[in-house]
């Protein structure tokens, strides 16, 4: 079992160092100058007038509501996130926390990096651990060709290097 699978296990929720420092900092973000900038905003629509038809002052009541619920749902995550560095000291192996080099079917080559749920963004080559192509690649060696079945057909996927 690896030290993603037991952050899975333990309730926990997957998460690396630098992904952590990136939560608080965005909740941070968002408890501090977006929270302030809120308030300023309802100020501003409570001052235009009756609050029954004062479109201004319900849009900004509603984007409140959205702010606090993103600040929840991130503090949730950082509960609930356990700090997985890399599963393995194996230097050929495509695992948690660590980015590879990886070669497509179509011979695009991409850079990825093996994290958690709440971390992946494709555009920054951040890979979800828990991705039909995270889960088919993860455990992966330097040379191994992974074949994955999509609706869109099968496509071959080739770890050229650990970065």
């Amino acid at each position: 079992m690896t030290a993603a699978d037991k952050a899975e296990d333990s309730a926990g929720e997957a998460i690396t160092a630098k992904g952590l420092e990136e939560l608080k900092a965005d909740i941070a973000r968002m408890e501090g100058p977006e929270r302030e900038a809120m308030a300023e905003r309802l100020k501003v629509a409570r001052a235009l007038g009756d609050l029954k038809e004062n479109a201004e002052y319900h849009i900004a009541k509603e984007d409140q509501a959205h702010l606090e619920t993103r600040i929840k749902r991130a503090r949730e995550r950082l509960k609930n996130a356990v700090v997985v560095d890399s599963e393995t000291d194996e230097t050929d192996v495509f695992s948690f926390g660590r980015s590879a080099r990886i070669t497509d079917h179509e011979g695009r080559v991409h850079e990825w990096k093996l994290v958690g749920s709440t971390e992946a963004d494709l555009s920054q080559g951040m890979l979800s651990v828990e991705s039909p192509i995270g889960i088919a690649l993860r455990g992966s060696r330097v040379g191994e060709e992974v074949t994955i079945e999509t609706p869109a057909g099968s496509r071959l996927y080739r770890v050229e290097e650990i970065l």
